[in-house]
């Protein structure tokens, strides 16, 4: 029985053909076949690296039943290297369900590294790159789309989106609707003749892009939500909605003593241990019966130095 073939990821170039690897290069020329999301796209590339692998096209359409012939032919012994029309393969394109079917059938995927729109965006973005969430394109449908964007309204993480030109003025509303006005950077043809990486916020470019008919792919970079206004928010909401004594109760019924309790209540309020217990002491001493029943211990059991 042949030996397993190998299948290899390719990165290539989001516009400047200069940006394609020598490893790339080598793979594709050494491979038995090219799996290329755009065929007429993709021979460009080939022609000018002078690149005569045979080609086939694999893409969002053919992409279970294809995947299932490119698994066979690599069990064969072939390898096979897997091309999107721009960057990276797998990210956001159909080369991902090739990825899946080749590990499960046994075989090795070998990963070679190259151009991506969104870590290029990311990196040039001014906003914070050590955690951040890829959401692609958002969802066409409208109630999905509704879900990521409410889903999206408290992520922390920094925000990276694909979008089409004619989509764009659109998605930019939607996302200042839900997310509120946050800082964002709109890259325009990475790496292309006309790049453009604009500094800016939601509310901004809906603004500008009215006015300005958006022109080439984009990635748009949103910063995250401000964990420290959440913590405000919810800070709000628990003195809104518990008082001070009943939200004291709830981790007395948990087993708490009245020092680590108030220590809990102190740090979910936004407030200090010392401020806490003033609070209740005050409370206790306006109504020594009735608060000091709800509290359930008195204030002997503890000390705001401890």
């Amino acid at each position: 029985m042949a030996e397993c073939g190998i299948l290899y990821m390719v990165a290539t170039p989001i516009g400047n053909l200069e940006d394609m690897s020598v490893r790339g290069v080598r793979i594709l020329s050494e491979a038995d076949l090219i799996a290329a999301e755009d065929t007429r796209g993709s021979i460009r590339l080939l022609n000018h690296f002078e690149i005569h692998t045979p080609m086939t096209s694999y893409h969002e359409y053919n992409k279970t039943s294809k995947a299932k012939t490119l698994v066979d032919a690599m069990l064969a012994g072939k390898n096979v290297a897997c091309i999107t029309d721009a960057g990276t393969p797998g990210i956001s394109d159909p080369g991902e369900v090739l990825v899946r079917l080749a590990l499960d059938a046994g075989i090795r995927v070998v990963p070679v590294p190259g151009a991506c729109a969104a870590v290029n965006a990311l990196i040039s973005s001014g906003l914070a790159t050590r955690r951040f969430c890829f959401e692609a394109f958002l969802p066409a449908e409208k109630k999905e789309r509704g879900q990521v964007l409410e889903e999206l309204k408290e992520e922390t993480r920094t925000i990276v989106l694909y979008e089409a030109p004619h989509r764009l003025v659109r998605t930019l509303a939607l996302l200042l609707d839900t997310l509120g006005d946050r800082p964002l950077t709109v890259c325009r043809e990475l790496t292309k003749k006309h790049e453009e990486i604009r500094r800016t916020t939601l509310g901004q470019a809906v603004s500008f892009y009215q006015e300005n008919e958006p022109r080439g792919e984009f990635v748009l970079v949103i910063g995250g939500r401000d964990r420290r206004e959440i913590l405000r928010e919810k800070q709000d909401e628990i003195r809104e909605g518990v008082s001070l004594e009943a939200h004291m109760q709830q981790y007395l019924e948990r087993g708490l003593d009245r020092k680590e309790a108030m220590k809990a209540v102190a740090k979910d309020r936004g407030m200090t241990k010392r401020e806490v217990y003033r609070l209740l002491l005050d409370h206790e001493e306006a109504d020594p019966a009735g608060e000091k029943a709800a509290a359930g211990h008195s204030t002997a059991g503890g000390t705001a130095g401890e």
